[in-house]
């Protein structure tokens, strides 16, 4: 019995001598790589982008009679900054468009034409990863071109300034291109127009879709 007391406590030695060498040898395991972690993506940056849409609205005057409501496309570019604090986006943007808003002719011939606009504008955003809902607001100036043939004057091309107001949705595709749909409503207001029978207001305020592309630096 004292035999194989003696051998067991001899074996379990000899099995604690093996466990202990082979912790002390080198591991055959790979280093651990670091973890990959993607970027987030930002809103916050500077970008430059381009529009196409439809406009639609009307005008209005004192005493030429009513003319047709303002109808055509429009097209430009705009340019901005965004900031994101956590979720929410704080913007500004400008922007100018080129336009083919008429409203035809009345009876006496009168017509009015806005050939050209642009907004100065606040935007705040609610970012949704790579989705922005967003509202805006802010300056608007264009000209509201006036014919009055029946009266002896030909036109006046003077611009006016109102503001705009709007909201729209944009998606960042990449971390660099960034599209989406705008609404805007855009109020000229009034100006006064001198002519054969005294002075004239004329007006033009009308709605605007548009789709935008912009690049993101």
């Amino acid at each position: 019995m004292k035999k194989y007391l003696l051998a067991s406590v001899a074996a379990l030695g000899i099995l604690a001598a093996g466990a202990a060498s082979a912790a002390d040898l080198p591991s055959r395991k790979g280093p651990i790589a670091a973890p990959i972690y993607v970027p987030v993506f930002t809103w916050t940056g500077f970008y430059v982008g381009a529009n196409a849409g439809y406009g639609w609205g009307n005008t209005s005057t004192n005493n030429l009679g009513q003319v047709g409501d303002l109808d055509g496309f429009i097209g430009g570019g705009q340019v901005g900054y965004n900031y994101q604090i956590g979720q929410f986006v704080l913007g500004a943007e400008a922007d100018f468009q080129g336009a083919d808003l008429s409203s035809g002719g009345n009876i006496f011939g009168t017509s009015v034409k806005t050939e050209y606009f642009g907004t100065v504008r606040a935007r705040l955003g609610w970012a949704i990863d790579r989705w922005m809902p967003y509202v805006t607001g802010g300056w608007a100036y264009g000209n509201v071109k006036t014919s009055i043939p029946s009266i002896g004057f030909s036109s006046d091309r003077t611009h006016t300034g109102g503001y705009a107001i709007g909201a729209g949705l944009e998606y960042a595709f990449t971390n660099n291109l960034v599209a989406g749909v705008e609404y805007l409503y855009v109020d000229l207001g009034e100006k006064n127009i001198i002519n054969n029978i005294g002075t004239s207001k004329v007006g033009a305020d009308f709605s605007v879709v548009r789709a935008r592309l912009s690049y993101k630096f």
